[in-house]
């Protein structure tokens, strides 16, 4: 029998469906240990898939969403503190577009995009048609490992193609009563239009709704070539009820590319770093049915055994344990809440969108994620991070021979483009938070002191525990957020928020956009110089312009004050020349191959920031 020290993966299902999906991948049963933590009323599945000990987890009877979610995690962390990685396998509502044709049985995985970690959360005033919704923000990125993994799998389904529906058949061969695991008729896979709403007095599903094609959206049949099921890998939406509201639906999908809504993902998301997959059991409408949720949920468990076929379990075992990484980032395990209604006053506050949402008004921070960060997320080459992430300075700084950065260089050169890769590397392979701020001249949100306090205190509001505190006490001392804070009022908070955070990083863009330089460079110092940030440390960007390169390097360190290497920024320009010219017919077609050398290497050679 295997102790509870002997199970390195979660994997954790909200339903009883999905529950029984689950155990069905099982290559192997094990019994339950002689011991897990009191008060942990899981139901748990033991077994092996693969080369993995997995524990299955699902909370008793009748309780699901967000507070349940997390629960769950807690009570399974405690039960086997040994986990290393957690993945959410289940079911949920699709988010079909003219971008994404999602079909039921459709495999759904969370992605990191944009910045953030595959989940976001969102709260909605109603569950039916009419209602609305707000955003209450994105969550925590899945472990690097489980990321690295993803890869492998997508390029080789992109290769070789998926064997889900025949690893889907194999285990309805074992399942006793495998009826409700079978794939349902293709007739049964009604896209509604939206204006289309389902009778209120009806509980048939789509059938009472009837094959009217008025009332379908058309959609081709899916053939050979098409994969059938499909995989899909993108934003996951989280809240704390269904989406029964085909508008809304298609508004948040258009707003934010969602391809799926669900009630679990964000309660456990908050807090611990994992994976989400979801297989397509409605259209988040008002149509919904059972039909397909068994054939859903198995298509999920295929994935995930399939996923976890691609991790070597000594990579597994390399990572930091889960409970770990919860009492670094959120202190104790025990401050994960029963129940949503009874957490106050910080992060803890799983699915509280009331409060994030109060505070957000009160402090009404520039979006997290930048315009000119997504623009320069596209504009990435291999070689910056060859050049800075690979180089002698950076690697000086992560160790702490060097504790804060300026990298500096004219228009045109690629700083943000920069900001965005080191920002992005450190929420890949580092636990600690990283902050970034983008200063731009087009955004007046994003031009001042004042914006770039407003916006680090709501980010550190997001590592939770006691940092979150230090801000709802500046929230309450101001009425509860009906009078506006100062700017000197923030910064202290912020400065208590960074004194007991962990190594946070804060990373600064385009300094030389800042309308405030002098209050910018006042504060820099007084931060920099200061005993109480801990362990904070700075990389900021800018052009060199005088007031800088006369006060940053008192601030930073002359050694700490680096040019950008121009022939990078050649390199980027020649990479996506070479892109542009050898890869569009039009250009490979019609220009001799010699004359498209000459163009790529002038391009390059003569950029020069323009």
């Amino acid at each position: 029998m295997s102790g509870s020290q002997d199970y390195t993966v979660g994997w954790i299902c909200a339903l009883r469906v999905e529950f029984e999906a689950a155990l069905s991948f099982l290559d192997e049963r094990h019994e339950m240990p002689q011991w897990v933590a009191q008060r942990d009323n899981n139901t748990y599945a033991l077994g092996r898939i693969g080369r993995h000990n997995v524990v299955i987890a699902t909370p008793p009877y009748g309780e699901y969403g967000l507070a349940s979610a997390a629960t769950v995690a807690r009570d399974m962390l405690s039960s086997f503190p040994n986990l290393r990685i957690v993945l959410s396998v289940g079911i949920g509502g699709g988010a079909p577009s003219p971008k994404h044709d999602i079909r039921l049985g459709d495999v759904v995985v969370s992605e990191p995009g944009d910045g953030h970690g595959g989940v976001l959360q969102y709260d909605f005033d109603k569950s039916i048609q009419s209602g609305s919704f707000h955003m209450t923000g994105f969550l925590n990125w899945p472990p690097i490992l489980l990321r690295s993994a993803l890869v492998r799998l997508r390029v080789m389904h992109e290769m070789e193609g998926h064997q889900l529906v025949a690893a889907v058949n194999a285990k309805l061969k074992i399942i006793k009563k495998p009826k409700k695991y079978v794939r349902p008729s293709p007739a049964s896979d009604r896209l509604y239009k939206s204006h289309v709403v389902h009778p209120l007095t009806s509980s048939d599903g789509g059938d009472v709704c009837g094959d009217d094609a008025a009332h379908l959206v058309a959609r081709h049949e899916r053939g050979e070539e098409d994969d059938d099921p499909e995989i899909h890998y993108g934003f996951i939406a989280s809240a704390n009820q269904l989406m029964k509201d085909a508008r809304m639906r298609d508004e948040l999908a258009a707003e934010r590319d969602v391809l799926c809504f669900e009630t679990e993902a964000a309660g456990l998301m908050n807090f611990i770093p994992s994976l989400v997959i979801r297989g397509i059991c409605d259209y988040s409408d008002s149509h919904k049915t059972n039909t397909w949720q068994g054939f859903a949920a198995m298509t999920a468990a295929a994935y995930a055994t399939d996923l976890l076929s691609k991790i070597p379990p000594n990579t597994v075992k390399a990572e930091r344990r889960m409970i770990d990484i919860l009492d670094q980032v959120h202190g104790q395990l025990h401050q994960i809440p029963q129940e949503v209604n009874e957490t106050k006053g910080s992060i803890s506050a799983i699915g509280n969108g009331q409060h994030l949402e109060k505070l957000r008004h009160w402090l009404s921070p520039p979006d997290l994620v930048s315009h000119s960060s997504n623009i320069a997320r596209e504009h990435q080459h291999p070689g910056v991070r060859t050049w800075f992430l690979e180089g002698s300075a950076f690697h000086e700084w992560k160790t702490g021979k060097r504790k804060h950065l300026w990298l500096y260089a004219p228009p045109g050169h690629g700083k943000t483009v920069l900001s965005t890769t080191i920002l992005d590397h450190l929420r890949e392979s580092n636990a600690n938070p990283a902050l970034a701020f983008f200063f731009h001249t087009h955004d007046t949100r994003r031009q001042t002191l004042e914006d770039l306090v407003r916006s680090l205190a709501f980010q550190l509001y997001h590592t939770g525990g006691e940092v979150a505190g230090k801000l709802n006490n500046l929230f309450t001392a101001h009425d509860d957020g009906q009078r506006d804070p100062s700017i000197s009022d923030l910064s202290t908070c912020v400065e208590s928020m960074l004194r007991i955070s962990r190594r946070v990083t804060v990373i600064l863009d385009a300094l030389d956009e800042c309308t405030m330089r002098a209050d910018l460079l006042r504060w820099m110092k007084r931060l920099a110089s200061s005993s109480n940030i801990g362990d904070t440390k700075f990389i900021v960007t800018s052009r060199p312009e005088a007031e800088f390169l006369h006060d940053i390097p008192q601030i930073f360190g002359e050694d700490n004050c680096i040019p950008f290497d121009a022939s990078v920024f050649n390199h980027n320009i020649r990479s996506f020349a070479t892109e542009e010219l050898y890869k569009n017919p039009e250009f490979v077609d019609k220009i001799p191959p010699h004359l498209l050398e000459e163009i790529r290497n002038r391009i390059g050679d003569e950029a020069n920031g323009m």
